[in-house]
Formats: C-alpha cells, structure tokens, sequence
C-alpha cells in the first residue's frame, strides 16, 4: 500500500534559508489551510523531541497546552495553547520551532490518495522532495519510521544519535 513519506530534513534545509513552506492542503472546510504543518509537529514531537525527564516546555506553559504520554511524547492541545511560544524560547534542544507552534491549528485530514498518478496539493507547495508517496516500509537504516498507518517519517531520531556516539 502507498504510503506518504515526509522528509523533515528538507522542510528544516528551507526553514534554514528562510523559507517557511509547509505545504498548502485541499482540507474540504478551510481550502487554504496548511495541513502539514499539523503532521510536521507531530513528527517533530516524536521522533525529533529529546523527551527531557522534566520538560521545561510543559513546565513553562503557561496555559498547561502541553502534555506527555506513557513514552514521553508531548503533544500539544491547541485549543488550550494562546501561542506565547514560552515553549519554544526554553527548549534546551530547539526541537519546538515558532513556525509550528503557533496559536493556529492547521489540521491534515489524512486525505484519500487512491489517485497517486497526481501529485497531492502539499506535494506541490511543500519544498522539493518534502512530501512524496513511496512503497518502501520503516526501516532504522534509512532513519525511515512509521508516524501512523499512511504516513512514513524521514528523520534522524535523536535517540539513534545517541545511541551512536
């Protein structure tokens, strides 16, 4: 089955140069919504998210938008978060980014892409090679993970970094 692979290095290369482009999406009830900035927060949440023991990021929120699961991913309730980006000043790591938190939601809708002959609306206004549709399954070699059961993350995970040193 056709999956969605997003390479979070390359939005990151963009971001570097001042581009900020986070793919434009066909989402039906607000047709110029960025989706994928929904999706790269949450790649970015997880597999980029050095999951500090006591996070500073949910410790300074001051609206308690923040939270961390059982494994220690964070995920953030945008109803709650007012877009201070306290978050994002007292992050040690620079893992939280003022591009993606921010006090808007952007929503993917996991739209259906039966049709892979056309290139998706966030293919086309992501950066170059950003968002494409692949075959290939995870795979830690290729730093290849599996975010659900469409979509496949590229992205080195800190924990693997670690790991090699």
């Amino acid at each position: 089955m056709k999956k969605i692979l997003i390479d979070l290095a390359k939005f990151r290369e963009k971001a570097t140069n001042g581009e900020y482009n986070y793919g434009e999406c066909s989402y039906d009830f607000h047709p110029y919504n960025i989706g994928m900035k929904d999706i790269v927060e949450q790649a970015m949440l997880h597999f980029t998210c050095r999951r500090c023991e006591d996070a500073p990021c949910i410790e300074v929120c001051p609206a308690d938008a923040l939270e961390k699961d059982d494994e220690g991913v964070i995920s953030r309730a945008t109803n709650l978060c007012i877009g201070c980006q306290s978050c994002v000043a007292i992050c040690p790591f620079g893992t939280l980014t003022n591009r993606i938190i921010t006090d808007k939601k952007s929503i993917c809708d996991l739209c259906d892409f039966t049709d892979k002959s056309k290139p998706l609306k966030c293919m086309e206004t992501s950066p170059e090679g950003a968002v494409s549709f692949t075959d290939i399954e995870p795979n830690d070699v290729e730093n290849i993970y599996a975010l659900n059961d469409k979509i496949l993350i590229k992205e080195f995970r800190w924990d693997d970094l670690m790991r090699n040193e």
